[in-house]
């Protein structure tokens, strides 16, 4: 166990690990891909025990079918999309075999917003899930060898970083190929338009980025699944599967699937930011003459999230 990230603890069912031989060679981003797609399918077809478990079965398959519109949107696919009844939304029922057909020419104008969060986690597995069919779009060396595949996203480092989130962000983003451009802005807004004027430069344009937002975060309450930026913002559409989410859901959906996460969670702290507004969340503080604070994912309460900020 690294110090930077908490592995929760086995259920009672628990799934395989998306790199089963950690002393081994990496693996590629097809092969963690496949391997999350066999995981979160075979998580949609578990017979859970919980009615909590069964809620984020409900968000799962409508996250998956957003960020498969998402990809039929902005990765050229060359045919519809059909309505599946496994999912009770517009979504491919060929997601399960990866048989969707798309122009080889075309570049990706997607990309991701990942910070190491919570929120962002759960997004992250479920796009990698997703992308099977859509490898071949994504930039490598000139070679295109599988394992020079990378996935385009941004980390937006906030002031007074924690250097244990920056850590995991680092580790994770190797872990699961992510291609991240970092950008120490006071500004989210130019921190957007310089991601973009970059990947510009370089060749590629963004047309809409994931977002790990959920409706409980500060402006989340007016957002749906797909937003264009408000103006002055630099353009592109926001993407936000995992927008209606409830905090409980979300650790339910990690800990089920033993999803590695930031070791700041399992101090008391429920929202990340930086180092001077950042604190344990007191709704978590030990009783009985225990020192120290309860694990995030103990929380109950949405509204209690975000009492360790302090904006």
């Amino acid at each position: 166990m690294s110090e930077t990230a908490s592995a929760p603890p086995p259920s009672s069912n628990p799934p395989s690990n998306p790199n089963p031989n950690p002393n081994g060679p990496p693996h590629t981003l097809p092969t963690l891909c496949s391997s999350l797609r066999a995981q979160v399918n075979a998580f949609l077809q578990e017979d859970v025990p919980t009615e909590r478990l069964k809620r984020v079965q409900a968000q799962t398959r409508i996250s998956l079918s957003v960020i498969q519109e998402a990809l039929r949107r902005y990765e050229y696919v060359e045919s519809p999309l059909p309505f599946s009844p496994l999912y009770s939304h517009r979504c491919s029922a060929r997601w399960l075999t990866g048989s969707l057909a798309y122009s080889p020419s075309s570049l990706p104008t997607l990309s991701l917003s990942y910070n190491g969060g919570k929120d962002c986690l759960v997004l992250l597995i479920l796009y990698l899930a997703s992308l099977p069919p859509h490898l071949h779009l994504l930039p490598s060396s000139p070679a295109r060898s599988p394992s020079a595949l990378l996935l385009p996203s941004i980390y937006i480092q906030p002031p007074h970083p924690f250097a244990s989130v920056d850590a995991f962000v680092a580790s994770s983003s190797a872990h699961y190929h992510l291609t991240l451009a970092t950008f120490a802005r006071a500004s989210m807004k130019d921190a957007f338009r310089d991601y973009l004027l970059a990947e510009r430069e370089g060749g590629r344009e963004v047309q809409a980025i994931f977002v790990g937002t959920r409706r409980t975060d500060p402006n989340g309450g007016q957002l749906g699944f797909f937003d264009r930026t408000d103006g002055g913002w630099p353009e592109f559409m926001r993407v936000h599967p995992v927008i209606e989410w409830r905090y409980g859901e979300v650790w339910a959906f990690l800990r089920h699937l033993r999803i590695p996460y930031c070791e700041l969670y399992d101090r008391g702290y429920t929202s990340l930011g930086g180092t001077t507004d950042t604190h344990p969340n007191p709704a978590l503080r030990r009783e009985g003459g225990e020192e120290g604070f309860r694990p995030a994912y103990e929380l109950e309460a949405d509204e209690e999230e975000r009492l360790g900020r302090d904006r």
